[in-house]
């Protein structure tokens, strides 16, 4: 059981969520995406994204907490993937301080946003991953998802070319 607790979140949370987005971002890219990149991911850029997708609900974010202080977060909703049923979910983002990685955050923001897409009525759920964070490989695959090789893909992450696999699971 975990001591994190797990609300939605607010748009007074956006800049702690921005943060936290920065931070892990850095730490998790780390030897995949330049430094000098990594250096200049941008908090008022992704704070400004959050404010806006917790006001319109897109994607649901809910954010894990320890006391009052905001540790981690996951945006969550209907897949964006063309063709992809409406009975599949998509987790668009799940993100954790570094001071907080494997402690139960992770685990604790995965079961809300699998309760807030079985009652969107999600079927099947869905993650997109570089290949080659093998952190956030083993978190997903540890929590029941299965790579789909077939959907490997290439994006690009400022001036570098990352292969990103899509994983999924059933909803429940």
């Amino acid at each position: 059981m975990s001591s994190y607790q797990v609300r939605p979140a607010t748009v007074r949370d956006a800049k702690a969520i921005a943060e936290i987005n920065a931070t892990s971002s850095r730490a998790a890219y780390q030897g995949l995406v330049p430094d000098d990149q990594l250096g200049t991911l941008s908090i008022d850029k992704r704070q400004q994204f959050w404010r806006d997708a917790i006001e319109y609900m897109e994607p649901q974010v809910q954010v894990a907490t320890d006391g009052d202080k905001v540790v981690g977060f996951v945006g969550f909703d209907r897949s964006r993937d063309k063709g992809t049923p409406s009975a599949c979910g998509e987790i668009w983002a799940i993100y954790v301080d570094p001071a907080h990685w494997n402690q139960g955050v992770g685990v604790a923001l995965w079961d809300a946003a699998n309760d807030g897409l079985k009652e969107e009525g999600c079927t099947k759920v869905t993650v997109w991953v570089p290949v080659r964070n093998e952190r956030a490989l083993r978190f997903h695959e540890h929590a029941g998802f299965k790579r789909e090789m077939a959907s490997l893909k290439t994006v690009l992450v400022g001036t570098v070319k990352l292969e990103e696999i899509r994983l999924r699971r059933d909803v429940g």
